[in-house]
């Protein structure tokens, strides 16, 4: 599941969190955000950012023989 979180600070900072994303592509769900937001200070890329995605792929081969014994 993604999930943002936010936590605004009386002095007008605010931390963002993201989970349930893996790899680049929170940044790509985040750029308008943080656009609106302003100017981003530092960022810390979690394990999640790092982890990449699975991707299955199965072959099945149906083999069949025939003997006359």
């Amino acid at each position: 599941m993604e999930e943002l979180e936010f936590v605004i600070y009386p002095d007008g900072r605010v931390v963002e969190k993201v989970t349930g994303i893996t790899g680049s592509n929170c940044a790509a769900v985040t750029a308008a955000i943080e656009a609106e937001l302003g100017v981003v200070l530092s960022q810390q890329k979690t394990s999640e950012f790092f982890a990449s995605e699975v991707q299955q792929v199965a072959k099945a081969t149906n083999q069949a023989s025939f003997s006359d014994w």
